[in-house]
């Protein structure tokens, strides 16, 4: 971690509310700031070399750690994410109609247990204006996801029309869409896990998805090993081209009872999902026989993190509250330790790691 962003940036904007210093955060980032003061950049051909070719869903990544959605929800500052190091970037989550999302506060720091609680309720742009930012962006270093949900004021039996229309807006300028079932924050959205309503929607994205660009899943960390079984055999029925595992928790397991009451409602991530987000992309690697290629999320703070990610059946993985913890460096910092991590392990590349503690 840089000494700079640790001794002297953190403390300042951990003084500010949780949601403010994000939006400042990002108009740094976006003025180059980052960059300027020397707190990111992109992998030397060195670090790289460790990882070898990585294709995932035929799509090429200069290296496997990414910018998990949640923290561009407007597509504002993709490039600046590039130039800090991440291989890939999913903005989102979008819907079709612009919304407010939740009354504030509604994002909460725990930084005993280094994690975050939010409720922020998908606040985006709309899907308008995620497409016409994506389209002025053009071709940049790192591959561009986009996550997209459902509005709130949707009822779950008109979803499927309300994903196809974000869907057909931003498809035409995304490497890959994910499709959102797993917010706690929208009532009603973890409904659409249930295999009878997932069947339809997936099935319905896949058919009008003419460009034959890689449709991938999120889910939720709280489902069942028979819900996570079911899940797989319907995204392998469906062609999709992989799951993100896993969203935030409802869980509060390990935070103390005054800050479960203090903050309320919410999906909390960081360090507390950890384990649990390792397990369903171990138990997600065993039922689809490695055939599904996983983006492991949650509780990603350093390389031991994301090698452990790794070895549990992930082909990527992706970040948000460690980024938030760590700061600018942690990207590079990242991909450096595991590079180094692969070498020790002994594997020449990163596909020889994947599902290595999974595999017989």
């Amino acid at each position: 971690m840089s000494k700079l962003w640790e001794k002297l940036v953190r403390p300042v904007m951990f003084r500010l509310d949780a949601e403010r210093a994000h939006d400042l955060g990002m108009t740094a980032l976006r003025s180059g700031m980052a960059m300027t003061f020397g707190l990111g950049g992109a992998p030397a051909p060195e670090v790289l070399s460790a990882f070898g070719t990585i294709e995932r869903f035929g799509l090429t990544f200069e290296n496997p750690i990414g910018l998990a959605a949640g923290f561009d929800k407007n597509g504002k500052a993709v490039s600046q994410f590039s130039d800090l190091g991440f291989g890939f970037v999913e903005v989102g989550t979008v819907t079709y109609e612009p919304q407010t999302g939740n009354p504030k506060p509604r994002l909460f720091r725990l930084p005993e247990q280094n994690a975050l609680v939010n409720r922020l309720g998908f606040n985006n742009e709309g899907a308008v204006a995620m497409a016409r930012r994506l389209k002025e962006l053009g071709r940049i270093r790192c591959v561009v996801g986009v996550n997209i949900g459902r509005n709130k004021d949707v009822r779950n039996e008109d979803a499927v029309e309300n994903y196809l229309k974000t869907s057909d807006l931003v498809c035409p300028y995304a490497d890959y869409v994910a499709v959102n079932v797993s917010s706690p924050n929208t009532p009603g959205l973890r409904e659409l896990q249930r295999s009878e309503n997932l069947d339809e929607l997936l099935n319905a994205i896949q058919t009008r998805n003419v460009q034959q660009l890689p449709l991938l899943l999120k889910i939720a960390p709280d489902l069942n090993e028979n819900e996570i079984e079911e899940i797989v055999d319907i995204c392998l029925r469906n062609d999709i081209a992989g799951i993100i595992a896993t969203n935030t928790t409802i869980s509060r397991e390990g935070i103390a009872a005054h800050d479960v009451v203090r903050i309320g409602a919410g999906g909390l991530s960081g360090k507390p999902l950890e384990a649990r987000s390792t397990e369903v992309v171990s138990t997600i690697y065993r039922y689809s026989k490695g055939k599904l290629p996983i983006i492991g999320v949650g509780g990603i703070f350093d390389a031991e993190d994301a090698f452990r990610k790794i070895a549990a059946g992930a082909s990527l993985i992706q970040a948000y509250t460690g980024f938030i913890y760590s700061g600018p460096a942690f990207a590079r910092d990242i991909n450096i330790g595991l590079a180094a991590k692969l070498r020790e392990q002994g594997f020449s590349s990163l596909d020889e790691a994947v599902g290595s503690a999974v595999r017989p």
